[in-house]
């Protein structure tokens, strides 16, 4: 079967950075690994607030750290997972982008004087690599009515965005930032916490971010210069940036047709993104012996389906054969998270390693790595 490595120092480092760079408060998005070893040594290393997207998260992150404080930024929730969320589990903290939801919020905690209450606003996601504008947000312009509604009901009112998965540039913030300016002016409401949500990006071949200092230097600056008050709390909900280096994955050849290599893990398993949204990961092949010329090669899983494939390109040495080992790393955000036991597979080994994850932000020169837009504010229109 496939074996899953655990770098929990990789984990730590980024966990360090977050907490001592990011000027304002880290929200671990759960979704992108809920592994209970990793959100307890997370908690360890000061991230004490968790963004929980499900009632099954909510659950999962009261039983295993009792006094972490739960964020439910999910959007659209049912009124008895509201409900058992503010009366069983202790969430004060919600999203919303609708008045509908407001109203739901309201009724399922009794009209509670205690909420803090997120209204998550539509921006772009143009230079993410995978889009989150369509599903969530409700447009800067019909947000006046909704935000000067929740300040009456909320304790604590914040306005949210998420810019997209892996955000290449700190402009992405910049213009979502531009638009919570525009929200807050036309509404004329008190703001006390603005959260840029997640987007932080990982190093994966092809996709060389700049630093994240440049972000964090980007989206402080642009939220210091926002009419608010001078209390007014800045929130990030990291999810791949905390997690992505934490795993990565050895696979063996079980046979190789041409370019075409068929390993123990795929589209269903740890591979997900890989199969579905083309994203290319990281590989080197274990062992010693290999050949120094290169070829692209594309991956089949091990079930049935002809779905089950990663088109790749993976570049690995010429020579691989039948029963080698491949490394495939990178894969702590997502990976492990999605995998199923679709035609009886999904069973992994899992083990403690303290090498170095095959890319980091957080060593050598990436930690400071020449931002090519290097955006601090934008021009008002």
């Amino acid at each position: 079967m496939p074996v899953l490595l655990n770098r929990p120092h990789a984990a730590r480092r980024a966990a360090r950075y977050f907490v001592e760079q990011f000027s304002g408060r880290s929200l671990y998005a759960v979704k992108a690994n809920p592994s209970p070893a990793l959100l307890k040594l997370l908690y360890s290393e000061g991230i004490t607030h968790f963004d929980v997207a499900s009632i099954e998260e909510v659950r999962l992150v009261r039983n295993i750290l009792p006094a972490a404080v739960l964020c439910f930024m999910h959007p659209i929730k049912s009124e008895a997972v509201i409900s058992e969320a503010y009366h069983e589990h202790g969430v004060r903290v919600f999203s919303l982008d609708s008045m509908d939801e407001l109203e739901k919020i309201e009724r399922a905690t009794g009209h509670a004087e205690d909420l803090t209450l997120c209204v998550r606003l539509k921006v772009a996601s143009e230079f993410s690599q995978i889009s989150l504008a369509s599903k969530f947000g409700i447009d800067v312009d019909e947000s006046t009515e909704l935000l000067m509604r929740t300040r009456q009901t909320a304790e604590i009112m914040g306005i949210c965005f998420h810019v997209g998965s892996q955000a290449m540039t700190p402009l992405a913030y910049v213009h979502a930032l531009e638009r919570v300016r525009t929200a807050i002016v036309e509404a004329s409401v008190t703001v006390d916490i603005v959260d840029v949500g997640g987007g932080f990006p990982s190093i994966y071949p092809d996709m060389s971010p700049p630093s994240l200092n440049h972000y964090f230097s980007a989206i402080h600056r642009t939220f210091e210069d926002l009419p608010i008050s001078y209390s007014a709390e800045l929130w990030c909900e990291p999810g791949r940036a905390l997690a992505a280096e934490y795993n990565s994955l050895i696979v063996k050849v079980e046979q190789r047709r041409g370019n075409e290599l068929y390993i123990n893990d795929g589209a269903y398993g740890t591979l997900f993104d890989a199969a579905h949204i083309g994203w290319r990961f990281p590989v080197q092949l274990i062992g010693s012996g290999s050949d120094p010329a290169t070829t692209e090669y594309s991956f089949y899983g091990p079930t049935c389906d002809d779905m089950d494939h990663m088109a790749g390109p993976f570049i690995l040495p010429e020579n691989v054969k039948t029963g080698d080992y491949i490394e495939i790393g990178m894969l702590g955000a997502y990976g492990s998270a999605m995998r199923t036991k679709f035609n009886g597979y999904g069973s992994i080994d899992d083990y403690d390693v303290s090498d170095e994850p095959m890319a980091s932000v957080y060593v050598g020169d990436n930690l400071d790595r020449t931002d090519r837009e290097n955006v601090v504010s934008f021009p008002r229109v």
